[in-house]
């Protein structure tokens, strides 16, 4: 039996979720139907624009762009703040619904998950349990979604990805040839804005001309990812929806240089970066770290690890700060560094750590989850802190990620 899968999606989650909550605590407007964003400190004008609504869509607005610009493109404009409880609430009261129809769902991000309802149909047909789910969510949580039905996790997703909001679409194999084939390739899942003048310079403009592409060229142009997107533009998918992800024991980063460095305030660049590469995974699979390392290879090929113990974490801010302690004691001599790594050792569940440890650091707990969920909807690079702008012009961007475990 073929697998059923679901790929269910929320449509503007932060400010849908946000219209939802006023409209339950008493505000008398639903701010999606008005010139809205979700967002930074208005009286400040300060921050960037994470979510809007389709009549600011309308104004010109896009998400991403700072709040001064999106004001002065629509007076009108209606600013409500980032609220992280509520955005965990209605993410979490979607997955309990979809829980009483399998257990099989994979969070994929904060507003969308996977579904394999294989051995859960109980007779009934895939696209019927998918209408059913969009209703409930409607009628019973206040917000809507689109939902993806297909036989793999990648044609549910872009199924998912068609015309919204508030729709069910199928794509089965059958379908692939009317109804993905003719789309341009940069709608094709893993397809990057760097990647798309590559494909159009050999020729192919949509995702058809990808699929008929001969896949050993590709492979020689693009080595293994090549042959992913030829797969995937042929509709080929064998992931599983993973439910059961097992907890990593360590994380570490670790990038080597294309050129020799020296001293603290070289290295501490590199550091930055692998600083907020290890806590962003930390964050991702819920865990704290209790220690911190790292690691240094010089020209001569010798490795040097020193760690220290720290306060249960997974800030970005703490993590960087004593991995910087770490270097500044590790580091006494003016050796030529070729490898930098972070590690990150003792791991434990976020939610058995007693709260008291986190009061503290509520305000960068909230700009860590802003930006880790930019970084989820639009790519790890999209968004940087300051301190990395600076790793470009060091790195050459061939990150070698240590296996977790």
């Amino acid at each position: 039996m073929e697998r059923q899968i679901l790929h269910i999606d929320v449509n503007n989650a932060f400010l849908s979720w946000t219209a939802v909550y006023k409209l339950k605590n008493g505000y008398q407007i639903d701010i999606r139907n008005i010139p809205s964003i979700i967002g930074g400190d208005e009286e400040k004008r300060s921050g960037i624009v994470l979510a809007k609504s389709t009549i600011a869509k309308k104004f010109g607005i896009i998400t991403g762009e700072p709040i001064y610009f999106a004001k002065k493109k629509c007076n009108k404009l209606e600013i409500f703040p980032v609220n992280f409880e509520v955005f965990k609430h209605y993410s979490n009261k979607l997955f309990n619904l979809i829980l009483e129809y399998s257990n099989e769902v994979e969070r994929f991000s904060i507003d969308e998950c996977f579904v394999d309802l294989t051995d859960y149909l109980k007779n009934r047909k895939l696209i019927d349990i998918a209408y059913e789910i969009n209703k409930r969510v409607k009628d019973e949580l206040g917000f809507t979604v689109n939902i993806g039905v297909a036989n793999n996790k990648l044609l549910a997703k872009m199924a998912s990805d068609f015309e919204k909001p508030d729709k069910v679409h199928t794509l089965f194999k059958s379908e692939i040839e009317t109804k993905m084939w003719p789309l341009p390739i940069s709608e094709l899942f893993m397809i990057g804005k760097k990647t798309v003048p590559k494909l159009n310079n050999l020729g192919i403009k949509t995702i058809g001309d990808l699929a008929k592409y001969d896949k050993n060229i590709l492979i020689k142009k693009l080595g293994k990812f090549g042959l992913i997107i030829w797969n995937y533009a042929n509709g080929i998918d064998n992931s599983i929806v993973n439910s059961k992800t097992s907890l990593p024991k360590s994380i570490s980063n670790e990038v080597t240089l294309p050129n020799d460095i020296k001293g603290v305030e070289e290295i501490n660049k590199i550091i930055v970066a692998l600083s907020e590469q290890v806590s962003f995974r930390l964050r991702k699979h819920n865990l704290v770290a209790n220690t911190v390392a790292v690691v240094l290879k010089t020209n001569n090929f010798n490795t040097f690890t020193h760690q220290k113990s720290i306060e249960a974490t997974s800030s970005t801010k703490d993590i960087l700060l004593n991995a910087k302690n770490v270097l500044e004691e590790m580091y006494k001599e003016n050796y030529s560094i070729r490898l930098v790594g972070v590690r990150v050792d003792n791991l434990e569940s976020k939610d058995i750590v007693q709260l008291s440890l986190f009061n503290n650091n509520q305000k960068q707990d909230k700009i860590d989850y802003v930006l880790d969920n930019l970084k989820s909807k639009y790519g790890y690079n999209s968004i940087t802190r300051a301190g990395q702008l600076d790793i470009k012009s060091i790195v050459d961007g061939k990150e070698k990620k240590m296996k977790e475990g």
